[in-house]
């Protein structure tokens, strides 16, 4: 059929050229071309690589895991022995790196808030101090401070024989902070289960004292109900326990401090690092979002006779909270990542344990795509969750 050839019943039909001038037709055709082109350059290195490591009779996939490990780790939350299998290895290095980047989130946004609202004080001093605080950490290389915690932390304190005690049973050592814990005992398991009942039952009860507020406008003291509920039931479980008061205490036993929990110095070289770090960006995103709040609000709050702080924490913040959550984000994810960079100062974490394996084993390939899916997993949770609160933040429009 030619282009001016109509089809039975006098409808003109659509030749080839008028299907590729068709914009829709055409943004099929480029997607699907665009498809093919990643497939075929992922089918050319997967194979292309498969290829090189047989040539070099090396092994793939992931049966590596459950060969010995065969290494020590200098701290774990797990137990594990040199005799364990290389997937415990790298959970102990998970969990290390979940541990500093969970305590860092918690210790920025701390930091971070305080300064932020600093930053904007009336007093000359405390707004100057926090300025050079945010603009002289803020230009250093995180990786350059986590050399710089890691020199001073270990040559500011004594040798384990003269070990400084600035609190009971707390020693300070240069190999770390030794502290008291409690020895195990099922009751803690007890009130762990506890906290989590308590954690649901505070979330129903949140839900009813809002539906009674929008029915009634009769308000719930929840944070007092909270607070009672959870360290009620949890008190309750450690009087079921048994209530144990054994501590494991550290004590000076020959050269070294036997018992209690250490904190090793790459662990606080890191932490420190990472939290002052993302805590002056922290500071920028609060200050800038205390800003973004309407002076009219300011005033609002004055009228009514409240308190600056009071007004801060009632009025301007939480309004700031919804203009600062999605860069809050971009940091926390930030400072998530950096914590791979724990590796320069020998702090035990995923990309450490994963380059031992790596050299152990020779598996590259498995050993970086294993701690790639995991910061991506961590990643994508964090983003979750901060998706989560930020629409929870966000004003409802009717």
């Amino acid at each position: 059929m030619s282009k001016t050839q109509k089809a039975p019943g006098g409808v003109r039909s659509k030749s080839l050229t008028d299907y590729l001038n068709d914009e829709n037709v055409r943004a099929v055709i480029y997607q699907i071309v665009a498809i093919a082109l990643v497939i075929l350059a992922g089918w050319y290195l997967v194979s292309n690589t498969l290829a090189n490591l047989e040539r070099q009779n090396i092994s793939t996939g992931y049966g590596f895991l459950n060969l010995e490990a065969s290494f020590g780790i200098s701290e774990s939350m797990i137990d594990y022995t040199p005799q364990s299998n290389y997937a415990t290895a790298l959970m102990v290095g998970f969990l290390n790196t979940v541990k500093v980047a969970f305590l860092g989130i918690i210790l920025c946004t701390i930091i971070g808030t305080i300064f932020g609202v600093a930053r904007l004080s009336s007093n000359w001093i405390v707004r100057k101090l926090a300025t050079v605080y945010v603009e002289t950490f803020r230009n250093i290389p995180v990786l350059l401070q986590l050399f710089f915690w890691y020199a001073i932390i270990p040559g500011a304190f004594p040798a384990a024989r003269n070990a400084f005690q600035p609190l009971p049973d707390v020693l300070l050592t240069n190999r770390g902070m030794y502290i008291p814990v409690p020895v195990a005992d099922n009751a803690y398991d007890f009130m762990g289960i506890a906290a989590i009942i308590a954690f649901v039952v505070i979330y129903f009860l949140k839900k009813w004292a809002t539906k009674r507020l929008d029915e009634t406008g009769q308000p719930f003291p929840i944070v007092w109900a909270s607070l009672g509920i959870f360290v009620g039931l949890v008190l309750i479980a450690y009087i079921a326990g048994g209530a144990p008061t054994a501590m494991d205490i550290p004590s000076l036993q020959g050269f070294n401090i036997r018992g209690g929990y250490n904190i090793s110095p790459e662990f606080l070289s890191v932490l420190i690092g990472l939290t002052i770090y993302t805590s002056t960006y922290v500071a920028e995103v609060v200050r800038s979002g205390i800003e973004a709040v309407p002076n009219g609000q300011w005033e609002a709050a004055d009228s009514l006779g409240l308190k600056r702080s009071v007004s801060l924490r009632k009025i301007i913040l939480p309004q700031s909270m919804r203009v600062a959550i999605p860069p809050l984000t971009n940091q926390y994810l930030n400072l998530t990542k950096n914590s791979s960079l724990a590796v320069a100062v020998g702090y035990p974490d995923l990309v450490s344990v994963s380059n031992t394996t790596m050299n152990q084993t020779g598996q590259a390939i498995e050993a970086i795509s294993i701690y790639m899916a995991v910061y991506l997993g961590l990643s994508l949770i964090t983003s979750l969750f901060m998706n989560w609160f930020n629409k929870k933040m966000a004003l409802v429009e009717r």
